[in-house]
């Protein structure tokens, strides 16, 4: 290939390299927001019960998207995508919630990260798309660092899975299907009326569990400034956002993108003196945080050591 024809492929790959970068920093600071209302959620759960939380966060969400879609909700390919995509989203966080009341947190936030390790597999499968190898490379040291970091193994009773775990387990399964397609769903442009069909969805599928669990809401401040923080921000804004970048990056490295929320979740928990973190948990957030290095600057440096000018 001569010199003037690589520099002309390495030229029209830049703007898509760039576009890229911008997504996985829009998805990089929307988990970091999803890590610090970590937090949040854990205290507005000691004023209501899970699905009550989550019927008002997702309603809250799905009505201020729906004011600002307009007839987009109505669409029928955001009809049919939205709903698909809320179906899983909702299965995650049910799964997720029932895992923990029969395992320890910690065992859950590592299950829950390993959907980190199924995205790969399920982009294969589906879309018979092979993964990058910096992208697998940042899959493993974000799972090795996910396991240094969330101790799984602390307070658990022998060796196997319990029914709590295979229920998270569930949940990651669920959450990478989330992932894999929103990859594949997600719109360049107008993500509102897609955004605000997921959210509806899950909010009904919400509402519909309430009949079959103890229900609790006790209407105080912090209760609904979480409604309204975690409706809106992290909800109607982050996945907003999430699918926006989603639908200019690949979805592996979103996941390993996703798989630092622990990290920041632990860190803000430690700002506020919750919780102190030893040595084997810096070093898995550090770890982690290489993967993501990895599987995004990796592919970027990757990237330009294939397109640069060659002699002939």
């Amino acid at each position: 290939m001569s010199t003037s024809t690589s520099e002309t492929l390495g030229g029209a790959a830049r703007p898509e390299r760039t576009q890229r970068l911008q997504a996985d920093g829009a998805l990089a600071l929307i988990t970091l927001f999803w890590g610090v209302t970590f937090v949040v959620v854990k205290d507005a759960l000691g004023h209501g019960d899970p699905f009550s939380f989550l019927t008002l966060r997702f309603s809250v969400g799905a009505a201020v998207l729906s004011a600002l879609a307009g007839r987009q909700v109505l669409n029928p390919v955001n009809l049919r995508r939205g709903l698909v995509l809320g179906a899983f989203l909702f299965v995650g966080f049910a799964l997720q919630t029932l895992g923990l009341t029969l395992t320890t947190p910690s065992r859950s936030a590592f299950i829950t990260g390993m959907s980190v390790v199924f995205v790969p597999l399920l982009s294969l499968v589906l879309f018979k798309r092979v993964p990058k190898v910096t992208s697998l490379l940042g899959v493993v040291l974000a799972a090795v660092g996910l396991y240094f970091l969330t101790r799984p193994e602390a307070g658990g009773e022998g060796g196997g899975l319990a029914r709590g775990d295979v229920l998270t387990l569930g949940c990651a399964v669920a959450y990478a299907c989330h992932i894999t397609l929103t990859e594949r769903y997600a719109p360049k442009e107008g993500v509102a009326g897609l955004v605000a069909v997921q959210l509806w969805s899950v909010a009904l599928l919400s509402a519909l569990c309430l009949p079959f669990v103890t229900r609790r809401v006790e209407w105080t401040p912090s209760f609904v400034a979480a409604v309204l923080v975690c409706g809106v921000l992290a909800s109607a804004v982050a996945i907003s956002v999430q699918t926006w970048g989603q639908a200019r990056t690949t979805a592996v490295r979103a996941a390993v993108i996703y798989s630092m929320e622990p990290v920041f979740a632990s860190a803000y928990s430690v700002a506020l003196g919750y919780e102190v973190l030893g040595a084997r948990e810096w070093a898995g957030g550090g770890l982690i945080l290489l993967g993501v290095l990895v599987s995004d600057v990796g592919a970027a440096a990757w990237a330009w050591w294939r397109s640069r000018p060659r002699g002939g």
